[in-house]
């Protein structure tokens, strides 16, 4: 790539990474506002149980698991910008019938939780798209800082939307705030727009190399093979477990075992939510430093041991133990993470991505509920103290198979090898 396209950050020369940029951020800021502005509106306006809130939460994720291999196989036989302009405005019309639906006398908890499931279905297409779709308009050398740009802003946008979210709701009730959430995403559909950018049509072999059933398997069988691409996605679907585990019940235990009340206890998380986007920001410049795989264990195993600060947690200054572990745990998963695209997105071929993304995308989220189970059990079953204990200890214990594994060997993790489409087995080397 010669130096004059190179001069300058992205945001500044690439037209049309700059516009997904803004389109994501701000779609990830609505998804944070909706995270705070919908339980309240379970419980505020419909006068929701416990349980019913909790399913409201789980039906956001439920899709990944019902439809994520079938999406990520389709995405790969299609142009993926339509898709994403689709899922976009499906949010939009969605998020804005809420409060339409509440001032007709028609919002139910049933609505709700349609509402939900429906623009989780349409979460899953937009991010496996998404996730294929970057390295189609940045060149390969331009992928680790656009990772980590967009990265860095969703960890900006999440904690922005989640400071952000109870404010909107005190001050223009929780159900009008659907329409700030829907704002977002039509800024995001007019960004995505904007893009000029078009995609070549999918090739006659990727589009019909076999029924969606066998492309399913062909990415199932891309992840059990490769050893690199098979021990990332354990060690995702361990750690998830893991960090799960603990923050379903850090609320409760800042409240019940600290004695914080819950204004700090958000002031709390949010800070040390701020970890993401300092981790986003140290990602490349230290993977180009140490190298790409010992970089991955600086950030997956060697901070997230600061989790264990946590349990140790006590009121006043005691406090600033927890920001600390939480600050150091964010910035590990998201400097991972920024990495881990980076590495997927040279390693995989490109007919390869979106069935990889959406395999590792339900192995992964697979955990989460089963995280938040383990927590709440072990809560109940030995305490809050101890069950933070255990679960945060198993933060850093999840990182061990990363140091266990060819991760834990080399310097960088390689980037090319995976096979292709059309190859019969999956094996490196």
């Amino acid at each position: 790539m010669n130096g004059r396209i190179r001069r300058g950050g992205l945001l500044r020369r690439h037209r049309d990474f700059r516009l997904l940029w803004c389109g994501e951020t701000a779609g990830k800021f609505g998804a944070s506002v909706t995270g705070v502005a919908m339980p309240l509106i379970a419980v505020t306006h419909l006068h929701a149980d416990t349980f019913t809130v909790g399913l409201l939460t789980a039906a956001t994720w439920i899709p990944w698991l019902i439809i994520g291999l079938p999406v990520g196989a389709w995405v790969d036989r299609s142009r993926r910008r339509p898709i994403m302009l689709a899922a976009a405005a499906i949010s939009f019309v969605l998020f804005a019938g809420v409060p339409l639906a509440a001032r007709a006398g028609q919002l139910s908890m049933g609505l709700l939780l349609a509402v939900a499931l429906l623009t989780g279905t349409a979460a899953v297409f937009f991010q496996t798209a998404y996730s294929a779709y970057l390295p189609s308009i940045l060149e390969p050398d331009d992928q680790p800082e656009g990772n980590a740009k967009l990265h860095g802003s969703a960890a900006a946008a999440q904690i922005a939307g989640i400071s952000s979210g109870g404010l909107i709701a005190q001050f223009t009730g929780a159900v009008n705030a659907m329409f700030a959430n829907a704002a977002t995403f039509l800024v995001s559909l007019l960004c995505l727009s904007g893009i000029r950018h078009r995609e070549a049509r999918p090739t006659r072999t990727a589009r019909h190399s076999g029924t969606l059933v066998s492309d399913i398997g062909e990415g199932l069988r891309l992840v059990a093979h490769d050893p690199w691409l098979r021990t990332l996605t354990l060690f995702g679907a361990t750690s998830n477990l893991a960090l799960m585990g603990y923050q379903s019940i850090l609320v409760v235990f800042l409240v019940r075992t600290v004695g914080l009340d819950p204004g700090p206890v958000g002031a709390i998380i949010a800070a040390a939510g701020t970890g993401g986007v300092a981790g986003a920001l140290a990602a490349r410049r230290t993977a180009g430093r140490v190298g790409t795989a010992r970089a991955t264990l600086l950030f997956e195993l060697g901070l997230p041991v600061c989790a264990l600060l946590i349990p140790l947690t006590t009121d006043g200054a005691g406090v600033l133990l927890c920001i600390a572990g939480g600050f150091c745990v964010s910035a590990g998963v998201v400097a991972g993470n920024v990495i881990k695209a980076s590495f997927q997105q040279r390693y995989c071929p490109p007919e390869l991505l979106g069935r990889l993304t959406a395999t590792t995308a339900f192995l992964n989220y697979g955990t989460i509920p089963l995280g938040a189970l383990l927590g709440g059990t072990l809560g109940e079953a030995l305490g809050l103290h101890a069950a933070m204990w255990i679960t945060t200890a198993g933060v850093p214990l999840a990182g061990l198979l990363l140091l266990f594994s060819p991760i834990g060997r080399t310097r960088d993790l390689p980037t090319s090898g995976a096979v292709g489409a059309s190859d019969v087995t999956y094996q490196r080397v």
